[in-house]
C-alpha cells in the first residue's frame, strides 16, 4: 500500500493531520441495548485526539430512547464542558412536546441541528408530528440527522421523498444512509432526485467500496462522514474513508468538507 497525506499517518500510528474531520453522527451516554465500556463526552474527545478528529457533533442515547428533555439537558451539558470540540443535535421524540424542546434549545449555543430517530420513537418519517422540525429546518438552514433503515415502516429512506415534496428546502442528512447494501443503490438514487439530501455512511454494513460508487454518483459533496460512536468504533468508521479507492480530495471533502459545507456558520 503506497501512503499518501492521509493514510500515512495511520500507517505510522499516529493522529491525522493536515485535514479538518468532522464526525457528523455520534452519541453520548449508555444505551439500554448493548454495553459501552464509556460512553463520556471525556472518552469521546480522548479517542478524537488520538484519532485526530477536530469535532463531532453528537445526540443523547437518553434521548433518542427515553427522555428527549434529559437527553437535550445531558447533550448541552456536553458541548459546554468541550465546546471547541463537541456540538449537538436536538432530539425531538414526536410524543414528548417536539414544539417545547425545539423552543427551548434552537439557539442555543453548540446546537447546531435536528436529531430524529423514527424506528427507537415508533413513528413514521412522513408523519404530521415531525413537522415543527422540517418547518424550523426550512426556515433555518440548520440540518436534520434522521436515522434511516432500508425495509423499515417508519424510516425508509423513500419517506424522505414526501419530505422533501413538501420542504424541499430541508437539509437532510440520511444517517447509516439506509443502512443495508439492498439499500444503498435505492438512496442513491433518491438522492439524485433531491439535491438537498446528504448521505451519512456511519454503520455496521457499509463499505469502502460502497463509498466510492457514492461519491461517483453523487459527489464528495453529498456524501459525509459520520461515525456512530460509541455504538461503533470511530478508528473503524475513519479507516473505510481513509483507505476508500477515491481522490484525495474527495476523501478530504468526505470526512469534513461536505459537512462544514452545508452548514450556515462555521463549526
Amino acid at each position: 500500500m503506497t501512503a499518501d497525506a492521509l493514510t500515512g499517518p495511520v500507517l505510522e500510528r499516529a493522529p491525522l493531520r493536515g485535514v479538518d474531520v468532522i464526525d457528523a453522527h455520534a452519541h453520548l451516554g449508555p444505551y439500554s441495548r448493548f454495553y459501552t465500556p464509556d460512553p463520556s463526552a471525556a472518552a469521546m474527545v480522548r479517542v478524537m485526539d488520538r484519532c485526530g478528529v477536530r469535532r463531532a457533533v453528537l445526540s443523547s442515547t437518553h434521548g433518542i430512547e427515553l427522555d428527549a428533555r434529559r437527553g437535550n439537558e445531558a447533550a448541552a451539558a456536553a458541548v459546554r464542558e468541550f465546546p471547541d470540540r463537541l456540538s449537538a443535535y436536538i432530539v425531538l421524540n414526536p410524543h414528548q412536546d417536539p414544539e417545547g424542546e425545539l423552543a427551548r434549545w434552537a439557539g442555543a449555543p453548540g446546537m447546531i441541528g435536528v436529531k430524529l430517530h423514527p424506528d427507537l420513537h415508533r413513528y413514521p418519517l412522513n408523519g404530521p408530528r415531525y413537522r415543527v422540525a422540517w418547518e424550523w429546518a426550512q426556515q433555518t438552514g440548520a440540518p436534520v440527522l434522521t436515522h434511516t433503515w432500508t425495509g423499515s415502516d417508519v424510516d425508509d429512506p423513500a419517506l424522505l421523498g414526501e419530505v422533501f415534496e413538501r420542504y424541499p428546502d430541508v437539509k437532510v442528512l440520511a444517517g447509516h444512509a439506509g443502512a443495508v447494501a439492498e439499500g444503498f443503490p435505492k438512496v442513491i438514487d433518491l438522492a439524485a432526485r433531491f439535491p438537498n439530501l446528504y448521505l451519512e455512511i456511519c454503520g455496521s454494513f457499509f463499505t469502502g467500496r460502497w463509498l466510492a460508487r457514492m461519491v461517483g454518483e453523487l459527489g464528495a459533496h453529498r456524501v459525509i462522514y459520520g461515525s456512530d460512536f460509541p455504538f461503533i468504533d470511530l478508528r473503524y468508521s475513519i479507516g473505510r474513508v481513509l483507505f476508500a479507492e477515491l481522490s484525495l480530495a474527495d476523501r478530504r471533502t468526505v470526512l469534513g468538507g461536505a459537512y462544514q459545507a452545508l452548514l450556515k456558520e462555521q463549526l
